[in-house]
């Protein structure tokens, strides 16, 4: 189980990360000095003892002159790498020109393309850096493809190759790496979209830098506990049901009430005291939770303390009536699925949420999100940051833009990329216990901000632990990562 004690990582933008490397120009030993020798030293405990000779490839940029130093570094250590350069001496900038020259000084030669044969202990791709923004194409995605057909481990610098470090986007092809050594700081598109499909996994080596006064771009954190540990108290033996806030839950139109149920059995087994589910297709009890008080969906906005709404709602017009309605209480609102999407056909509800006096959040995934800004999925997904935070500046809201590498933006300009969770969230039901989960912190009295964010990652840890013991991710539904999210949240608090 993930310790409280760990801290979220910072992730720096591509301007930051330009802005650090000018600053360190001039300085000893060179930041592509000890970007190489930290790679180097992956690199060897990769080989682990393998008799077969490392390969490394070097392309036309400060990424190639990153993997020179990685192949002059195996080198010193008696190994006897390989090296393939894709690109002209003559053209590299400066500081990759030197490390060029300082292997060939060293006795190392270069091939001009891949050996015929497939047999090496390590592949280290060192061919496009954090800066590509255009497809990959020709001799140089010929050879991506070729790195990918290899049988032995694959370890990038910095990123893989072919992958977008703003963005997450393969551009065109990509590397497939089993590990990925991020220089300074994480990158946003290691964390989101296609970054964790081609990442494998990933270390952090800051090359002795000070990050703590960063600027000069956009920059993050990826969610950690240590970000809501405050909340998470021991509960007073001298307590009951009302210390523990009342969660509402608006939706569950006729045919939809799975929805609305799912959220608020979510709700209840992370803690709120009270759970009242206001559907629109009336039922008497849930037979499956009956601890669940369904209402009349007009007695909520007087029984809860906060309210989500949206779960198996429909578009019908009595949904629209409950959405205007909780757009104008002054309860702490969760704004999602079908609600989200009423949103978007009705501009002047969504301009409104800016006028609200206690928190909004929403929780749309990309296409939600799409409707919501009026533009077309794929503009989503190139840039999930942009889209998540004009969400929350547009909406004066929380935002999480679900799907891969969720993006937390908030109201105030912050945003986070969650790092749990696995394919077994792609599944029926699983943003409605999301919303459960967000709505239970809120009613417990968890300021909007941290009971997103620990809403989030809970989320994520409960599939992590599902998978863990064998219970997906093939086939896990969302019911089931409810109990788990219980035990994970227990053991957290209880430590």
């Amino acid at each position: 189980m993930e310790k409280l004690q760990e801290q979220p990582q910072i992730i720096l933008s591509l301007a930051a990360h330009r802005a650090i490397e000018h600053s360190q120009r001039g300085t000893a030993p060179p930041l592509m000095e000890r970007a190489g020798a930290a790679a180097a030293r992956l690199a060897q405990k990769l080989i682990a003892g393998n008799t077969l000779p490392p390969l490394i490839l070097a392309g036309p940029g400060n990424n190639g002159g990153d993997a020179f130093v990685v192949a002059r570094r195996l080198k010193e250590e008696g190994l006897d790498p390989a090296v393939i350069f894709a690109g002209d001496a003559a053209k590299l900038p400066s500081d990759a020109r030197l490390a060029h020259d300082a292997w060939i000084a060293c006795g190392g030669r270069v091939l001009a393309d891949m050996p015929d044969h497939d047999q090496f202990s390590l592949a280290v791709d060192g061919l496009l850096g954090i800066g590509l923004t255009r497809p990959v194409e020709g001799r140089m995605a010929a050879l991506l493809e070729r790195i990918n057909s290899l049988p032995c481990p694959v370890l990038a610098l910095d990123i893989p190759s072919g992958l977008d470090s703003e963005t997450g986007r393969i551009l065109g092809t990509a590397v497939l790496a089993s590990h990925t050594a991020s220089f300074i700081a994480l990158k946003p598109g290691l964390l989101t979209l296609d970054g964790p499909d081609c990442c494998g996994e990933i270390s952090v080596h800051e090359l002795d830098l000070e990050l703590a006064s960063v600027d000069g771009g956009r920059t993050g954190f990826t969610i950690a506990p240590a970000l809501f540990s405050n909340q998470l108290r021991p509960r007073l033996k001298n307590s009951h049901k009302g210390s523990y806030g009342s969660a509402g839950i608006l939706g569950g139109a006729p045919g939809m009430a799975g929805a609305a149920l799912l959220a608020a059995r979510a709700a209840l087994h992370l803690g709120a005291g009270r759970v009242y589910v206001g559907m629109l297709e009336r039922l008497e009890v849930d037979l499956m939770q009956a601890e669940l008080m369904l209402r009349d969906p007009e007695e909520l906005f007087s029984l809860a303390d906060c309210l989500a709404i949206g779960p198996g709602l429909g578009d019908s017009e009595a949904a629209l009536d409950l959405l205007r309605r909780a757009i104008a209480c002054e309860l702490p609102l969760l704004i999602d699925a079908d609600a989200l999407n009423l949103l978007a056909k009705h501009p002047v509800l969504m301009a409104k949420l800016g006028r609200r006096s206690a928190a909004t959040l929403l929780t749309p995934h990309p296409a939600e999100a799409a409707r919501l800004l009026a533009v077309e999925v794929e503009a989503i997904q190139a840039d999930r940051f942009k889209a998540a935070l004009d969400l929350a500046q547009r909406c004066k809201a929380d935002v999480v833009l679900k799907g891969c590498g969720s993006v937390v933006a908030l109201a105030d300009g912050r945003w986070f990329i969650n790092t749990t969770g696995n394919p077994g969230l792609a599944s029926a039901g699983s943003g409605d216990v999301l919303s459960g989960f967000i709505i239970a912190l809120t009613a417990q009295g968890w300021p909007a901000d941290q009971a997103l964010l620990g809403a989030v990652h809970l989320h994520g840890a409960a599939a992590d632990a599902c998978v863990a013991a064998g219970w997906g991710p093939i086939g896990l539904t969302a019911g089931e990562l409810i109990t788990e999210a219980r035990r994970v949240l227990n053991g957290w608090t209880h430590e």
